[in-house]
């Protein structure tokens, strides 16, 4: 369903035959997240951030991780605060942030199930604009998981007054059949820079080959996400040795870090691999390594949207992706096939090699579907504002609504 309209009239005060505008009152909004890392959501939130007038907006973040995530210098540049918290299922820690850091006019909770907690301690605290927002489709199944997630699920549709999600399946999962049937949620289409994705420096797009020894290669294929077991790393070396067989001259650039990071390079050095993949790490030149291949790969288990996979398509990529990835995440001209992992490494090998040569250039259609499916910064910070309550020239704030 789509953001509904504000209602309320701007008001000014006459004064002497002028028009005397009132300041607005910079929106303080507190995110919440596992740890401010280069990974989708996160990404995303970044964009935001950077793009957003920060006069008008403050983001905050709490996040769970004790360490140093990517984003946090930059977030502290931008006049953010990191708040780090220890106990994730502590109500009185998060409350007590709260109120420390605040006063808050929203609290935007990411972290799935847990966002229960988040708003029930953002309610208490009397925060007005109280926000739960789905990223992915599913999640472990143990009885004593399930038993957490109806808890959770009961408390996040008490105490949200909004509720977002990047899919429809999204918002099925984390709200529940009942919220996604009589439409007690909102889509918001994940938005990134594509206009940064477009036009690459050729430059720099040869220094990365030539620094990685890819100048004769005759074809690149990629994959960028976190090692976990929802990448499906592991079916990504079954097709590499597949399509060595076929093209010895191939190299996979694994982008990322993550748990299993380790393991998937023991493994690539048992199956022979570690001539044909690289492990880059995690990367800020993500443009830059997205136009120096050939193929996207993202074979994934389950996703809530693949934010990633809107990169590749701006940067006119060709994509093979798995049946798991949502169908809101096709800008739909053409650059992405989707294929069963059923099928089996033989067959997305063979896809792969016949998707070479395919890419998009023409960076005026690429522009036109972004537009078209509302994944641009521009429209992802005007539906954003619109939640936050954010009016322009007036201090007085309408009354929260769900907005769907």
């Amino acid at each position: 369903m789509l953001i509904g309209k504000t209602s309320s009239l701007r008001r000014n005060k006459q004064v002497n035959g002028a028009i005397k505008v009132k300041p607005s009152k910079k929106v303080k909004v507190l995110h919440v997240v596992g740890a401010m890392n280069r990974a989708g959501t996160e990404t995303m939130l970044m964009n935001f951030y950077r793009h957003m007038d920060h006069d008008k907006f403050q983001f905050d973040f709490v996040s769970y991780d004790k360490g140093i995530a990517d984003y946090d210098e930059e977030i502290e540049s931008l006049n953010g605060t990191i708040i780090k918290l220890t106990k994730t299922s502590s109500i009185k820690q998060l409350f007590a942030a709260i109120k420390k850091y605040g006063p808050y006019d929203v609290v935007h909770a990411h972290t799935l199930f847990h966002s229960g907690i988040v708003n029930l301690a953002a309610f208490l605290a009397g925060v007005k604009i109280r926000i739960t927002h789905a990223h992915t489709t599913t999640d472990k199944s143990s009885f004593s998981r399930k038993i957490y997630m109806t808890t959770m699920r009961f408390l996040i549709n008490t105490f949200s007054t909004t509720l977002l999600a990047c899919s429809k399946e999204a918002g099925l999962f984390v709200f529940g059949k009942e919220s996604v049937k009589k439409e007690k949620y909102s889509y918001f289409p994940n938005a990134i820079d594509y206009a940064a994705f477009l036009q690459p420096t050729e430059i720099d797009v040869e220094n990365f080959k030539l620094e990685e020894g890819l100048e004769n290669q005759s074809i690149v294929i990629g994959h960028i996400g976190t090692f976990k077991t929802s990448k499906n790393h592991m079916f990504l070396l079954s097709i590499m040795e597949r399509l060595v067989e076929k093209e010895p001259a191939i190299t996979l650039l694994f982008v990322g870090d993550g748990e299993l990071r380790q393991s998937i390079q023991e493994k690539a050095q048992q199956q022979g691999l570690m001539d044909n993949v690289k492990f880059l790490g995690v990367r800020k030149d993500i443009q830059t390594l997205l136009h120096s291949m050939d193929v996207f790969v993202f074979p994934s288990i389950y996703e809530g949207l693949g934010l990633v996979l809107l990169e590749a398509q701006a940067s006119g990529v060709p994509c093979i992706v798995s049946e798991a990835i949502q169908p809101e995440a096709d800008l739909g001209f053409g650059l992405v096939e989707k294929l069963p992992l059923a099928e089996g490494s033989e067959i997305w090998a063979e896809r792969i090699i016949q998707s070479v040569g395919k890419k998009e250039k023409n960076t005026n259609k690429i522009m036109s579907h972004f537009e078209k499916s509302g994944y641009s910064l521009t429209n992802g910070m005007a539906i954003l504002q619109k939640i936050y309550n954010y009016k322009e020239e007036t201090d007085e704030k309408e009354d929260v609504n769900r907005l769907f």
